[in-house]
C-alpha cells in the first residue's frame, strides 16, 4: 500500500478512519468510535468516523476543523509541515511524542521534495 501523507505527517492510507470511510465499513466505524471515545475521553459516534484526508475536498473528521497543525499549514500555504523551516514547532511536537512515525514521514517528504528541486 502506498502512503498518503497528511499535512502533519500521519499516513492517511494506514488510518483506520480513512480506511473505514473508503470501504464504507459501518462495523469498523462503530468499533473505532468506541475506541476513540475511550482514548480521547470524548463522545464520538460512528457517523463522525468519516475522513478522506485533512487536505481533501471531501469529508473530514471533526477534529480536522480544530486542528492547530492543519490551521498552521493552511495559513502558510503549505501542503505539509515538511515545507516549514520551523519544524518541529510547538504546534506539532505533541504529535511527534504520541505518533513517532509522523516525524519520519515528514523527514522523508522533505528529503524527496529537496531531491526533486
Amino acid at each position: 500500500m502506498s502512503k498518503l501523507i497528511s499535512c502533519c505527517g500521519l499516513d492517511c492510507a494506514a488510518c483506520e478512519a480513512y480506511l473505514a470511510t473508503k470501504s464504507g465499513d459501518r462495523e469498523a466505524k462503530l468499533r473505532i468510535a468506541a475506541e476513540w471515545s475511550k482514548l480521547y475521553n470524548s463522545p464520538i459516534n460512528a457517523d463522525q468516523i468519516n475522513c478522506e484526508g485533512c487536505l481533501s475536498e471531501g469529508t473530514r473528521f471533526a477534529w480536522c476543523f480544530k486542528c492547530p497543525i492543519l490551521a498552521c499549514v493552511l495559513e502558510k500555504g503549505y501542503q505539509s509541515c515538511a515545507e516549514c523551516g520551523n519544524l518541529p514547532c510547538e504546534s506539532i511536537r505533541w504529535l511527534y511524542d504520541s505518533v513517532p512515525e509522523v516525524k519520519e514521514n515528514l523527514i522523508a517528504l522533505r528529503s524527496s521534495s529537496s531531491q526533486g528541486s
